[in-house]
């Protein structure tokens, strides 16, 4: 089976990353799409991050009626921060049978070089989507550019900085994101 891996902090999911993930599998060639919630990003301070398993069981929520899409906690028990080659591995020696490829906006390839192993992670297929204002430059045998992803200029931060300022923001998270995360009080 082949699985696309979208990694993130995933704080708040919000309705760009379901685009992003329902887009991938179905107009390409994955078989499955994997959120990978990771505890912390190595590029990305951790202090107003939510508590990962409230993460993790927000996507769980919101795509537990469709079977392409899943949801994976495998880098909650690996060292923090977390490298994504460490976890490429870790996954590749528990589940061999699979083929792994990543998915990752272009504001993330143009960084790419700074990341752990950076070029063995380049042995992997990467399915790069655009995003506002980072234009994609360079190429590589196995990086895979999806032009016509939906392009959405919104972000976790903005959702979040909007929350603490008592904005309405239900319609940029999918219902039961909101819902949880309304409810929770998250963000406030």
């Amino acid at each position: 089976m082949r699985i696309g891996l979208f990694f993130g902090s995933f704080n708040p999911l919000h309705i760009g990353h379901k685009i992003i993930a329902s887009y991938m599998v179905e107009f390409s060639d994955l078989d499955k799409i994997m959120f990978v919630v990771s505890p912390q990003n190595p590029l990305k301070e951790k202090s107003s991050l939510l508590e990962q398993h409230h993460r993790l069981m927000i996507i769980r929520m919101e795509i537990e009626d469709n079977a392409k899409l899943q949801v994976s906690d495998i880098e909650f028990n690996m060292p923090q921060p977390s490298y994504t080659i460490d976890t490429l591995i870790r996954l590749k020696e528990k589940y061999p049978e699979n083929e792994y490829a990543l998915i990752m906006g272009s504001d993330n390839l143009k960084n790419l070089h700074k990341w752990k192993s950076y070029r063995q992670i380049l042995d992997y297929c990467i399915y790069v989507f655009p995003r506002p204002g980072f234009k994609i430059n360079g190429t590589h045998e196995n990086i895979h550019i999806v032009k016509n992803v939906p392009q959405m200029e919104i972000s976790a931060s903005f959702i979040r900085d909007s929350i603490k300022q008592g904005k309405d923001v239900s319609y940029l998270m999918p219902e039961k994101a909101w819902k949880y995360t309304d409810e929770m009080n998250f963000y406030r």
